[in-house]
């Protein structure tokens, strides 16, 4: 009898660490997006998708126009989403063509609103960005986002983007 309270204070313990690293952090990462660049009035095509049941992420893009990008600014990307690093957020650090790469934190903030941190390094530049995301519905999802490069002669760059999760 008096093993009792023990087992049953490690059994509720585990129990509690097994849903805890079970928990999903609710965001979305098999999706397809469009997205529109105030500054360059250019296009963005973007998809991401979770390799099966895993936490591996493969990624690609590319731009449409513009008036400095031109057509087919392409990538591909392979990156590993760690869920629920700190206070909820999810950190994916990526891997990506052209010697880029990149982390991104993303968090549930309540209410539909989703926010995101990014820093990328690509062809020596360092581009920060910042976003904030609404999700109309579970499958639609409308977002703005900045971002600044320390690439000379690159001012900062809004991009709006809808994006549909599958």
């Amino acid at each position: 009898m008096k093993h009792i309270l023990p087992i049953l204070t490690l059994t509720t313990l585990a129990a509690a660490a097994s849903a805890q690293a079970a928990a999903s952090s609710g965001l979305s990462y098999n999706r397809v997006g469009l997205g529109y660049n105030t500054d360059t009035k250019g296009y963005s095509l973007s998809a991401s998708a979770l390799i099966g049941g895993s936490n591996y992420l493969v990624g690609a893009s590319t731009t449409i126009g513009g008036n400095s990008t031109g057509n087919g600014a392409d990538s591909v990307s392979l990156g590993y989403v760690f869920k629920n690093v700190a206070l909820g957020a999810d950190a994916t650090v990526s891997i990506a063509s052209n010697e880029s790469y990149g982390l991104n934190v993303r968090k549930d903030l309540g209410n539909n609103i989703e926010g995101a941190l990014s820093y990328n390094r690509a062809q020596k530049n360092d581009v920060w960005g910042v976003e904030l995301a609404y999700n109309v519905s579970k499958q639609v999802q409308l977002a703005v986002g900045y971002s600044d490069s320390n690439a000379a002669g690159k001012s900062g760059e809004t991009t709006i983007s809808a994006r549909y999760n599958f």
